[in-house]
C-alpha cells in the first residue's frame, strides 16, 4: 500500500494527530531555544519592540503624499480641500513618526541598560521638529525634480520623474531620514534609507550631506557613504561609489566619528562606475569624473576632467567572428592599464 504524501491541510486540529513530523519540529525548537541561551546568536527577547518595516514604509508613503500632494492619492485632490487633506495627513504622520521615534529611543536605552524615563516626551518633541522641517524639504526636493528634468532628455515631464524615477525616490527617502538623523534619532533613519535601497539599488546613508538640485541618473548600484559631502547641482550615474577605504577590524572604533568619505564640490558630474574613496578626497567644483575612474585619497582641482586613457581594442578573428582555421579561438578585447589623465 502506497503511503499518501503528508499534507498539513488534512488536519482540522493541530492536536488531532501527532506524527513524526511534529516530533521533528519539537526537536528543532529545543535546539533553537538552546541557541538563544548563547552569545553566538542574536535575539530580541524581553525588549521593547522596534519599528517594523511595514510601519517604516507607511511613514515614507505618508510623507511623500504631503511633499507631493495629489501624486500618490487614490482620489482626486481638489484645491478646495487641499488644506483639510494636508492637515489630516500631517496629523497622521506626526502620530506615526512620534510612535516610531519613541520605539527607537526606547530600544537604544535598553540596549545600553539605561532607564527609559524620558523617551516618550523626547520622541514627541523630535517628531514635532521633523514635521516642522517638511516645508523646507518640499522646497529642497522640488530642486531635485527640476535637476532631473534638466539633466535627462529622456524625461518627458516632471510628473514622470516624481512618479517613476528611482533616483528621486531614493533621494526623497534620504532627505526625510537625514532630518531624523540630525535630530539624533537612532535606528529609524537607517531603516528608512535601507528600505529605499532594497527597492532601488541606491544606497545613501542618512548621515551624508547633500546639497540642492541633486540628480542620480538611472541609479542602480550607487553608494553614498555616511560622511560624504555633496555640493549643489551634482549629477551622478549608475554604479558610482562615494565610499571609504577598508580598515582593519581592530581599528573600526577609532574611525566611527571621523570623516571617511569624499567631498564633492558644486556642479560636479560623476559618470557610471566611477569609484571615489577616502575622507581626504576632494573633487573640485565644476569637475567631471569619467566612467570607471578610481580616485583614492587625493584631490582633483576645480574644473578638471579626469578620464581613462582611451583603450586600444584588439579584435581577433575575421570581422570579430571565430576563425574557420582556428575554431577554438575566441574573439577577445584587451584593455591597456588604466591611467588618469588630467585635462
Amino acid at each position: 500500500m502506497t503511503e499518501e504524501p503528508f499534507n498539513f491541510r488534512n488536519f482540522s486540529d493541530d492536536n488531532q494527530i501527532v506524527t513524526p513530523y511534529f516530533d521533528s519540529v519539537q526537536t528543532v525548537v529545543k535546539r533553537l531555544l538552546e541557541s538563544c541561551l548563547t552569545v553566538r546568536c542574536f535575539d530580541h527577547i524581553d525588549s521593547s519592540p522596534i519599528p517594523s518595516l511595514q510601519s517604516v514604509a507607511e511613514i515614507i508613503q505618508q510623507a511623500r503624499s504631503i511633499i507631493f500632494p495629489g501624486y500618490f492619492s487614490q482620489h482626486t485632490l481638489a484645491s478646495s480641500t487641499l488644506e483639510y487633506c494636508l492637515r489630516r495627513e500631517t496629523t497622521k504622520l506626526l502620530k506615526n513618526v512620534s510612535r516610531l521615534i519613541i520605539l527607537s529611543l526606547q530600544h537604544e536605552c535598553l540596549r545600553h541598560d539605561q532607564i527609559c524615563s524620558e523617551c516618550s516626551d523626547l520622541g514627541d518633541g523630535k517628531a514635532v521638529k521633523f514635521i516642522q522641517a517638511l516645508p523646507g524639504l518640499r522646497t529642497l526636493l522640488a530642486t531635485d525634480v527640476r535637476a532631473a528634468f534638466k539633466g535627462d532628455p529622456a524625461a518627458k515631464s516632471y510628473d514622470e520623474i516624481i512618479f517613476s524615477y528611482p533616483g528621486l525616490f531614493a533621494v526623497t527617502v534620504y532627505r526625510l531620514a537625514h532630518e531624523l538623523y540630525l535630530l539624533d534619532v537612532p535606528l529609524l533613519p537607517r531603516m528608512m534609507t535601507e528600505y529605499a535601497h532594497s527597492l532601488t539599488g541606491i544606497d545613501i546613508h542618512p548621515g551624508a550631506e547633500i546639497g540642492e538640485s541633486f540628480f542620480i541618473d538611472h541609479g542602480t548600484g550607487v553608494v553614498v557613504g555616511e560622511t560624504t559631502e555633496i555640493g549643489k547641482r551634482v549629477r551622478i550615474y549608475q554604479g558610482v561609489t562615494l565610499g571609504a577605504l577598508s580598515i582593519p577590524s581592530d581599528s573600526v572604533e577609532s574611525f566611527r566619528n571621523k570623516k571617511r568619505h569624499p567631498t564633492i564640490g558644486d556642479d560636479v558630474i560623476v559618470y557610471s562606475n566611477a569609484t571615489i574613496l577616502g575622507g581626504e578626497t576632494l573633487i573640485g567644483a565644476g569637475s567631471t569624473i569619467g566612467g570607471n575612474v578610481w580616485i583614492i585619497d587625493e584631490s582633483v582641482p576645480p574644473k578638471t576632467k579626469v578620464v581613462l586613457k582611451r583603450p586600444e581594442l584588439i579584435y581577433l578573428g575575421n570581422n570579430n567572428k571565430l576563425s574557420a582555421e582556428s575554431p577554438k579561438e575566441k574573439s577577445t578585447i584587451h584593455f591597456h592599464k588604466k591611467e588618469k589623465v588630467l585635462v
